[in-house]
């Protein structure tokens, strides 16, 4: 069964979230640098559903995590290529903001279409939004109503192309996650929030998971779907997790980076870390025990179709 939707109004609940587990991709970017050898210029990889060859390079990403769902029996949140398709990212790579809108709405036909050749796996299709600035470092921040006001046409878009839902990825400071979660709110679309960490467990504007979590669900009346841990390696936010408490029951996916090194030491690597599949399946194992909703598992910079296996492997046996 496909679940993907057919217009602009997404589904009153998502099937991840009465499901045992889903499944998400990996590192979208890192494979297609590291493994494919093709450049994206600014990490983005949304330029490549403008020609034929990188939708074929796309689909060849796709594909494997598409059959790992269906081996596994499991479903799939199926993101588009559009991390890096806002507005400051865009202009950067000449893509204006009817541009944009435009190639976000193509972003999400095109994971539909992938959905359509396994109607034997449910498939929740996720408009991803990256941050305005880097994915590590906070930087220059927005305002809460700035945030809302610049993912407002991603948000727009996705709604409008039909996705299921949004996901912020990479959020590193509530400001802008709370934007997100609005913006995606005013769109009439499930937002989902995923926060990364540094080594020490906290954001990296220096708060802990728990109080950003709790800050926009605050801010937002709690409409959030459920948030999400991404682009840190486990060990680094484990630790963050130990307190028990409520909150970590609106922790309801994870995608963690294959390798322990710090967002400092990924941005200088020259060659990719994959690091050790046994022990990110342990890991995941022991998430699995911590997390009491966990529902949704796949990974980020320097994972592959190879660690997903791996993981709901583990998950389902």
């Amino acid at each position: 069964m496909s679940i993907v939707t057919t217009s602009a109004t997404a589904p009153a609940t998502l099937p991840q979230l009465d499901a045992a587990v889903f499944i998400a991709d990996g590192g979208l970017e890192t494979s297609l640098i590291f493994l494919d050898g093709i450049d994206l210029p600014d990490f983005a990889a949304f330029p490549l559903l403008d020609s034929e060859a990188g939708r074929d390079a796309l689909r060849r990403y796709y594909t494997p995590y598409l059959d790992i769902a269906a081996d596994q029996g499991v479903g799939i949140v199926l993101d588009t290529a559009t991390w890096r398709a806002s507005a400051d990212w865009g202009l950067r790579l000449g893509y204006g903001r009817d541009a944009l809108a435009d190639v976000n709405g193509r972003a999400v036909e095109f994971v539909r279409e992938l959905a359509a050749t396994r109607p034997d796996v449910p498939v929740v299709l996720n408009g991803a939004i990256g941050p305005r600035g880097d994915g590590y470092v906070v930087g220059s921040t927005m305002s809460v109503d700035e945030a809302t006001s610049y993912h407002s046409l991603q948000t727009r878009a996705f709604a409008r192309a039909g996705a299921d839902m949004v996901t912020a990825v990479t959020m590193t400071y509530v400001e802008e996650a709370i934007g997100v979660a609005r913006a995606g709110i005013a769109a009439d679309i499930p937002v989902a929030i995923g926060f990364t960490t540094e080594t020490d467990g906290r954001l990296p504007s220096g708060i802990s998971l728990r109080e950003a979590i709790e800050a926009v669900d605050a801010a937002t009346d709690g409409q959030v779907a459920y948030f999400m841990i991404n682009c840190a390696h486990a060990t680094h936010f484990e630790s963050a997790l130990a307190d028990g408490g409520a909150w970590l029951e609106r922790i309801k996916a994870v995608r963690s980076n294959a390798s322990k090194l710090s967002h400092a030491e990924l941005d200088d690597a020259e060659e990719l870390d994959r690091g050790d599949l046994d022990e990110l399946g342990d890991d995941y194992r022991r998430l699995r025990s911590i997390l009491p909703d966990l529902r949704v598992v796949g990974g980020c910079c320097g994972t592959d179709h190879e660690h997903i296996a791996h993981i709901a492997r583990g998950w389902t046996t």
